[in-house]
């Protein structure tokens, strides 16, 4: 992966840092630490985003624990230092999928958006099956329509 971008500001530099650690380590209990408590979390498979904080911690907590073989490739910043985007690429079960994190943090270094791209369809809906098993009945839009 690349470096971390130059002109990050210093309190998102030192969260970013906490975020990689953490997914290193699949290990997401100190996420809290850089969460603002009305942030929000938007997901591939949900038309409504969900808030606040405790909706965005569960469902990353939950997909690290999904994705396989997890690797994040690129790192590009905003120039004001808030916003990122983070390339990576994953599998679930026997399908492979590459997507994208879209994290907007505050001038704290707090996470308040963080959105997640996933293609291809079939990476997606391996994806939207699996965390529908683990999310279902805390997440409504994880569950599975027939």
């Amino acid at each position: 992966m690349s470096d971390m971008p130059s002109n990050l500001v210093p309190a998102v530099a030192r969260s970013l840092q906490l975020w990689h650690q953490m997914v290193a380590q699949r290990d997401l209990s100190r996420l809290h630490t850089i969460v603002h408590p009305d942030a929000v979390f938007r997901s591939p498979m949900a038309n409504s985003p969900y808030a606040p904080a405790p909706a965005l911690i569960l469902a990353l907590g939950t997909v690290i624990q999904v994705f396989e073989d997890f690797a994040y490739h690129r790192q590009l910043a905003s120039d004001d230092g808030l916003n990122l985007v983070l390339e990576f690429s994953a599998r679930v079960g026997d399908k492979n999928l590459k997507g994208i994190d879209l994290i907007r943090f505050d001038a704290q270094g707090l996470i308040t958006e963080f959105e997640v791209m996933v293609r291809p369809l079939s990476g997606l809906q391996a994806l939207g099956a699996e965390m529908g098993a683990r999310l279902a009945d805390r997440l409504p839009a994880y569950k599975l329509k027939p």
